[in-house]
């Protein structure tokens, strides 16, 4: 006799979205530079009616969150498994930018390693390797 297979996160996530009739989230990503596209972008999904997760924080920006560098190191090494979350969480990855740093190709490899679909508002720089 087969048993089924006990359902992953993933799977219980996705039914979970599905059962609450939640709208697609999408996470955008990119250089924290191009904080402006990123809000502009998050006002068309927003319009389009989904549900949008964003970098909060513009750590290049003067603020008293950034302006100790060794607390601003230790902000930013929190940032990142927060915003893998929000990867997760979403159903899409909006690459906001013309330009694909470090940190951000870190984010496209670790969404395409969870299946996720990606959109980029510059193609010409995206999809990277």
């Amino acid at each position: 006799m087969a048993y089924p297979q006990p359902l992953t996160p993933e799977d219980n996530l996705a039914a979970a979205k599905k059962l609450l009739n939640l709208p697609h989230i999408v996470v955008i990503c990119g250089s924290t530079r191009f904080m402006t596209e990123m809000n502009e972008a998050d006002l068309r999904e927003t319009k389009a009616a989904k549900i949008v997760v964003k970098p909060g924080i513009h750590m290049k920006s003067p603020h008293e969150l950034s302006s100790d560098p060794a607390e601003a190191e230790a902000l930013k090494a929190r940032l990142s498994p927060l915003h893998r979350a929000k990867i997760r969480l979403a159903d899409k990855v909006l690459v906001v930018g013309d330009y694909i740093g470090d940190s951000t190709r870190a984010e496209i490899a670790y969404a395409r390693s969870l299946g996720k679909p990606l959109q980029f508002t510059h193609p010409d720089v995206g999809p990277c390797p």
